[in-house]
């Protein structure tokens, strides 16, 4: 039996431990997940205050421990729910209790972080559907009803989606199902306008329910055809596309109908028969039993205070306004477009029009791959609305072009294929993001998934996102800020892949006679950043346009128009690239702003290094660019301040600098867990330091400890962001919700913006200085929340202090970083400032 094992695993257990034993029985874990988990949880339970409120929940603690060993060594024996069930825990505790050990404990694997993503994303899909489905079924009373047709939507999701955490495909075969069941149900059992709608469909017979023998699959597809009134109406109500539900009716239900052979009962198709065969699927991916939605089961309630909102539903907002700015454009070029191409010395119509052809086939056939192969339609309708995005930006930008150059050849560009490959990845991105935006979580066809399907470079890519968001003035703050995030990925690691055109860049850049070994001179680091260029200037650079007598060649080129070359002699050195400039320009910015946050959380007590650590990291990205390739900007930023601190004899660990690192925003475990050490062998960035890092740059690094160290990079001119979002409120940090905000224009449909003050909760308090706004007693509760802010602030900070050390750090070697016992640094918050910008509205 499991005396030996018992004995074995710990001769220190106590008696009531043969609970973790039962346990393990129940699950039917195996010998080695057992002395794993126990293993785990021996090392968490020993840590001080690790999980506060957990130490005397041994059972849920080995529940956890038990899931992550399980998952470590690939031997599930349970499912997701036998789990929760057994240790009867929520899934939203769970995850919360996950991520704590995560964050204090470092157990938690990558292979068990995207295990835990992928269970997080499905119930947030699933609860979120079943939100939905409980307030359309109210049309369905009779409970077997409401019963089968929830347990087919769960029966067609897992049979016909391969992605099953794609929320709008998911509530489209949502609404399949609904209408089917609508139609099968007694006009009186439905309310309006469903009932009406059905009784002129069984007056016409067409709702009857099949005889056993008749084709189900001509029967349906008549059906359909002719009666649309009901998809119509759910779609309506819920703000769906009619076309694109209609397709995932007969692409994917109907087949999903006809495979599965339902057996009907009484004109319903019989419960238990549809039970059985979703529970193959359920105990085959061993995750969530999704029928326990309809018995309210404790295993899957969402508990408000440990699970967020998704706010998936009010997202879907975005794919409406999304609609209502391509719903007068054409898939096709416009006239205003075949004129600037006949104007073109090469007209590039029929490549423009082949080219949009063949990556269309090519995003069909990925996408099918992804989602699933009945979804193929759903990604050539996607697909068109990227297609009609990117005909409506070319012919902004060729616009904007012409009246910035007067000029009507813009031949150059137009027959330049990686604009247009470019460009229409930038559109088609901006839909799937859209349409993957409800869960605001990363998914199968997430950024960069558009670049590997139509082969284009990420830095290509870069190039074409500012000048994207300036020529579409109604993108919405989500479509904005994904693209800005996109910038951010392509500069942190994207465009530093080793077979990036980036590196072929930097090396004519070294080419140019008489120039220094720099990218972007560093005395342009403190001046504000121009935002001028165009994308003509970074795809087509660089170019000089041709001199005219008299005058002298153009400082700023102008690439887009249509003259012939000057033969240049073979002693002129080569131009400086446009698109070479502004990267390195963006990237210290981004680069500068990372160190100072991490600095000032860090480093308070000492600020004279940053200036130091921001000098030894330029000089690094300027001089030593080869160390970021297939690397991660960041890992060059936290080795640069632990060089920093270690030769200015400042206790600053990596354990440290990690722990606060975890926490600063889109930042990944394995930016710091992972890091490519030589071709094809990779480890933590300790080991990064000591054998690649500090070898490289040793002599530059010793140098901050001798009397005449580097002259200091200056500091990066930090602007706002090029995008602005005018209606964003600036949230004031603290306990309270304290918002400034512009004045907002009144709000105006037609405009297919959703103005915030719409958004704005009845519980908080809209005031607009310089209004007239009634009363005194507003501003005097802004004073309380404002005064008991400070008041909350004060308490804090006289216990701030830097982020607590990892406890244990798997990525740590024995001898490489120093022993504990750091001292803690404190932090700083810039609450002050703001509270100062607050005090100026406030009346006392």
């Amino acid at each position: 039996g499991y005396k030996f094992f018992f004995f074995t695993l710990s001769p220190r257990l106590e008696f009531g431990e043969t609970d973790f034993v039962a346990l393990c029985d129940t699950l039917r874990v195996s010998d080695i997940v057992r002395a794993n988990a126990w293993k785990t949880y021996e090392k968490v339970s020993s840590a001080d205050g690790t999980l506060v409120g957990y130490s005397e929940k041994k059972k849920d603690m080995w529940g956890i421990c038990i899931f992550i060993a399980a998952v470590d060594l690939d031997e599930m024996t349970f499912t997701f729910t036998e789990l929760l069930k057994s240790i009867g825990m929520s899934v939203c505790t769970c995850f919360r209790l996950l991520r704590e050990m995560d964050v204090n404990m470092d157990t938690i694997s990558t292979k068990v972080d995207s295990n835990v993503s992928r269970l997080n994303k499905k119930y947030d899909v699933l609860s979120a559907l079943y939100h939905k489905f409980e307030r359309t079924s109210a049309e369905l009373s009779f409970p077997l009803v409401l019963k089968t047709s929830w347990i087919t939507f769960l029966l067609a999701k897992g049979k016909v989606l391969q992605m099953e955490d794609d929320l709008v495909i998911s509530f489209q075969l949502l609404l399949c199902v609904l209408d089917y069941f609508i139609k099968l149900s007694p006009p009186a059992m439905l309310k309006e306008p469903y009932k009406s709608h059905v009784s002129a469909m069984s007056i016409n017979g067409s709702t009857r329910a099949p005889r056993r023998g008749q084709n189900r699959s001509t029967r349906t597809s008549k059906q359909t055809e002719t009666d649309t009134k009901v998809i119509e109406v759910l779609c309506k109500e819920y703000g769906c596309n009619l076309d694109e539900v209609k397709n995932v009716y007969f692409t994917s239900f109907i087949p999903f109908l006809n495979s599965v052979g339902i057996v009907t009962s009484n004109g319903l198709p019989e419960v238990e028969d549809l039970s059985r065969q979703y529970e193959e699927l359920y105990l085959k991916n061993k995750d969530i039993d999704a029928r326990l939605f309809l018995d309210n089961d404790e295993t899957l309630q969402r508990n408000h205070i440990e699970c967020t909102s998704l706010g998936a539903w009010a997202a879907m907002n975005t794919i409406q306004q999304l609609m209502m700015i391509l719903n007068s454009a054409s898939d096709k070029p416009s006239d205003n477009l075949i004129s600037y191409f006949n104007n073109c010395t090469v007209n590039p119509k029929e490549n423009i029009l082949a080219r949009v052809e063949n990556l269309g086939n090519i995003f069909k056939e990925k996408f099918a791959e992804a989602v699933g192969q009945g979804c193929a339609e759903i990604g050539s309708q996607r697909y068109k609305l990227g297609v009609r995005l990117y005909y409506r930006l070319m012919e902004s930008m060729l616009k904007s072009e012409e009246e910035r150059l007067s000029v009507h050849n813009f031949s150059k560009l137009l027959n330049n294929n990686i604009f247009h490959t470019s460009l229409l990845a930038c559109a088609v991105e901006v839909v799937m993001a859209t349409y993957g935006s409800k869960l605001n979580t990363e998914t199968d066809l997430s950024f960069p998934w558009i670049l590997n399907v139509l082969d284009l470079k990420a830095f290509d890519f870069y190039k074409v996102i500012e000048s994207f968001i300036k020529a579409e003035p109604s993108l919405t703050r989500e479509m904005i800020k994904h693209l800005e995030r996109c910038e951010h990925r392509i500069m942190e690691s994207l465009a530093w892949q080793s077979d990036s055109s980036l590196f072929d860049l930097i090396k004519q850049s070294k080419e140019r006679e008489g120039q220094v070994d720099q990218p972007e001179p560093t005395c342009t680091l403190n001046f504000p950043l121009q935002h001028n260029h165009t994308a003509a200037d970074l795809y087509l650079s660089p170019v000089r346009s041709p001199k005219k007598k008299g005058s002298t060649a153009s400082l700023n080129p102008t690439p887009i128009i249509d003259a012939q070359p000057v033969l240049a002699p073979q002693t002129q050195k080569p131009q400086k690239s446009t698109s070479l400039s502004l990267f390195y320009k963006k990237v210290y910015r981004l680069a500068y702003l990372r160190l100072n946050t991490l600095c000032l959380r860090l480093l308070f007590d000492h600020p004279e290094l940053e200036h130091l650590i921001w000098t030894l990291f330029q000089h690094t990205l300027q001089n030593e660019y080869e160390l970021m390739k297939d690397r991660h900007l960041d890992q060059i930023m936290m080795c640069s301040m632990y060089g920093i601190c270690k030769v200015k004899n400042v206790d600053l660990r990596f354990k440290i600098i990690v722990t606060a690192y975890k926490e600063l925003t889109n930042t990944n475990q394995e930016t710091f867990k992972r890091v490519l050490i030589r071709e094809g062998q990779y480890d933590s960035i300790i080991v990064f330091y000591n054998l690649v890092f500090m070898q490289k740059l040793k002599t530059n690094i010793l140098q901050y400890a001798s009397n005449r160290p580097p002259t200091l990079s200056p500091i990066p001119h930090i602007p706002r962001s090029p995008y602005k979002f005018s209606n964003s409120p600036l949230r004031v940090p603290a306990g309270n919700n304290i918002y400034i905000s512009p004045l907002k224009s009144p709000y105006k449909f037609s405009e297919g913006m959703l103005s915030p003050t719409k958004m704005t909760p009845r519980s908080r308090i809209l005031v607009s200085i310089g209004e007239s706004f009634g009363t005194s007693e507003k501003f005097q509760k802004i004073n309380q929340m404002v005064g008991s802010s400070d008041r909350q602030l004060k308490r804090s900070a006289e216990v701030s202090t830097a982020p607590k050390p990892l406890k244990r750090l798997r990525f740590d070697i024995e001898g490489q970083d120093e022993a504990d016992g750091s001292k803690h640094l404190p932090g700083e918050s810039k609450f002050q400032q703001k509270l100062a910008e607050m005090s100026k509205y406030c009346l006392l």
